[in-house]
C-alpha cells in the first residue's frame, strides 16, 4: 500500500459522517438516520394571535426545528429568557413547530409580545401527560372497557389518540374521529397510526397568524 493510500485510509476514519435528518410522510425521523437533540438554542420574537387572547406564541427558526427528533408534537424542556418551562410544541404543517407562551409563563420571564427572546431547548426524557378533552373524558368514563386500555397505553399513545381525534377541520369530522377512536379502544386497539402527525400533507395543522398591530 501507498504511502497516498495509507493517507486517504486515515483520513476516511478520522471523519465522522453526519447522517442526514429524513422524516416520513407521518413526521416520524426514519430509524437510524439522526441524532436526537440535546440542547438547542435559538432567538425567536413573541407574536399575539390575530384572533386576540391573553396568550402569545413564537415559531422556532427552521434550523432550530430541524434539530428536534420529530415533525410532530414534541414535549420539551427549558428556559425562555432563563425562565425554565416545559411545554409541548406544536407542529406548523410546514415541517416545523411553534411555542404558545401563556400568560405565566410571560410573566414569569418578564416579556410581551414584539420582544425578541432567547431559548435554550431540549426534547424531554418522558413523556408528560397529554391534556384530555372535556368531550372525550366524558366519553372514556361511560365505557369500561375503553378507559382500561386508555389507561393502559402510553402517554405517548394517548397524545396521538387526542391529535388525531382533534385535528378534523371541522366539527363533524371530530365527532365521527371520537366515535371510531371508542370502537378502537374498546377492542383493544392501543395505538392509532398512519395519520399525519405534522400536518404537513393533510394541510391539518398550521401556526397561529400573527397580529400586524
Amino acid at each position: 500500500m501507498s504511502a497516498g493510500t495509507v493517507r486517504i485510509f486515515e483520513l476516511l476514519q478520522s471523519v465522522k459522517i453526519r447522517p442526514l435528518l429524513c422524516w416520513d410522510r407521518f413526521g416520524v425521523r426514519y430509524k437510524g438516520m439522526a441524532r436526537t437533540a440535546s440542547r438547542i438554542s435559538f432567538n425567536a420574537t413573541l407574536s399575539r394571535p390575530v384572533e386576540g387572547g391573553d396568550w402569545t406564541f413564537l415559531r422556532l427558526p427552521q434550523n432550530a426545528s430541524d434539530e428536534l427528533p420529530t415533525r410532530s408534537m414534541v414535549s420539551v424542556e427549558g428556559t425562555l429568557n432563563r425562565f425554565a418551562f416545559q411545554a409541548t410544541l406544536q407542529p406548523d404543517g410546514e415541517g416545523g413547530h411553534w411555542l404558545r407562551v401563556g400568560l405565566e409563563m410571560a410573566r414569569g420571564a418578564g416579556v410581551s409580545a414584539g420582544d425578541m427572546v432567547d431559548l435554550q431547548i431540549s426534547p424531554m426524557a418522558e413523556e408528560p401527560e397529554p391534556e384530555v378533552p372535556a368531550d372525550l373524558q366524558e366519553v372514556l368514563s361511560a365505557s369500561p372497557a375503553a378507559f382500561a386500555v386508555w389507561n393502559d397505553i402510553t402517554p405517548i399513545a394517548r397524545r396521538d389518540w387526542i391529535q388525531w381525534m382533534s385535528s378534523g377541520k371541522r366539527a363533524e369530522t371530530r365527532t365521527l374521529r371520537l366515535e371510531k377512536m371508542m370502537d378502537m379502544l374498546t377492542k383493544g386497539k392501543r395505538r392509532i397510526c398512519c395519520f399525519d402527525r405534522s400536518g404537513k400533507y393533510s394541510k391539518s395543522l398550521t401556526c397561529p397568524v400573527a397580529d400586524a398591530e
